[in-house]
């Protein structure tokens, strides 16, 4: 009966991890994969005068999916650009109201594009639309569009329910990380 009990706290243990870094390692192995292969490209082209045709394209595509990711995390972090000079005069308790009505229009926003972009994705299923120099359907690098959408819902609705509880608490909400100060 140990051994149940030892893989759900593994498990719980992994996913928590997973919740507080999994934008972070996702975006380091993106940015070292595009980083290699542009080393490596720039290598191949001046020092042995030849280049291939699939690193220029599967860097751009990574750098696609690590824009999502940051996206994601940015809406985690609440580290998107935002004028916070009215907000920061607001007592506790509204500003914490403002932060769930801009949780709540993100979230719409995001349904529709989540919508929209698996309409696209659908779109490229029926007519099999494959990459110009790697040559594999298109749907495996346009799906970060819809990843990266559904990964800022979930973000966005474990931010509601923060502010939700620091709201009833009489807490102040979580300002998130500030670009300048």
């Amino acid at each position: 009966m140990a051994a149940p009990s030892r893989r759900r706290a593994f498990m719980r243990a992994f996913l928590q991890g997973i919740d507080r870094n999994g934008e972070r390692y996702l975006m380091l192995v993106f940015y070292c994969f595009i980083v290699f292969v542009i080393v490596s490209e720039v290598i191949r082209r001046f020092v042995f005068n030849f280049s291939s045709l699939w690193g220029e394209e599967a860097a751009r595509f990574a750098f696609i999916y690590l824009g999502w990711v940051g996206a994601s995390y940015a809406v985690k972090q609440r580290a998107h650009i935002r004028f916070d000079i009215l907000t920061s005069k607001l007592p506790p308790r509204f500003k914490g109201c403002v932060y769930l009505f801009s949780e709540l229009a993100t979230m719409v926003f995001a349904g529709f594009a989540l919508y929209w972009s698996l309409q696209t994705i659908g779109t490229m299923l029926r007519f099999d639309a494959l990459t110009p120099a790697l040559r594999v359907s298109q749907v495996w690098f346009q799906a970060a569009v819809p990843l990266g959408f559904a990964m800022m819902i979930v973000r966005v609705l474990q931010s509601a329910m923060r502010d939700w509880r620091h709201i009833r608490s009489g807490r102040a909400p979580y300002t998130g990380t500030l670009l300048f100060d």
